[in-house]
């Protein structure tokens, strides 16, 4: 059972789309995964382009999956090219090996599940999904 709960992970999205407002953002996709990997929430602003869910997705997964925010994920791609690919296809292409996915932790450093928020560019898809992570009260891990 998922330590995640539904409303926790709607507060993650709503604020990171709130942060997206403010900071005025392309539209947003924000996909919301437990521990195990598994959907707990998604959802996309209007006008968001096609594939959003698959890259939101893909970002949160690959944090979960080698255990540590893509922006990390993405320094170990550029400098492992070939590692990478290899991981992307044991993953079946599930790894999107950019910045926008991070890890959620508790107080104590436990590990809670992953956001990944695509739509702008990484580095704002990032900051999308820390402000979400830290609303929430739990601590964000970008790599």
């Amino acid at each position: 059972m998922s330590d995640l709960k539904l409303e926790t992970a709607n507060t993650i999205i709503e604020t990171a789309f709130a942060k997206g407002a403010e900071t005025g953002l392309k539209p947003l996709a924000v996909a919301v995964l437990d521990a195990g990997g598994h959907l707990v929430a998604f959802q996309r602003q209007d006008l968001s382009s096609l594939m959003r869910f698959q890259i939101a997705f893909g970002k949160a997964y690959g944090a979960l999956a080698l255990g540590m925010g893509t922006r990390a994920v993405d320094t170990m791609a550029r400098e492992r090219p070939h590692f990478m690919a290899a991981l992307s296809d044991v993953a079946g292409g599930r790894l999107v090996p950019v910045p926008g996915g991070v890890l959620m932790r508790d107080g104590s450093g436990r590990l809670i599940g992953a956001v990944g928020v695509s739509g702008d560019t990484s580095d704002n898809d990032e900051a999308a999904a820390v402000a979400g992570i830290e609303a929430a009260g739990l601590v964000a891990d970008g790599g």
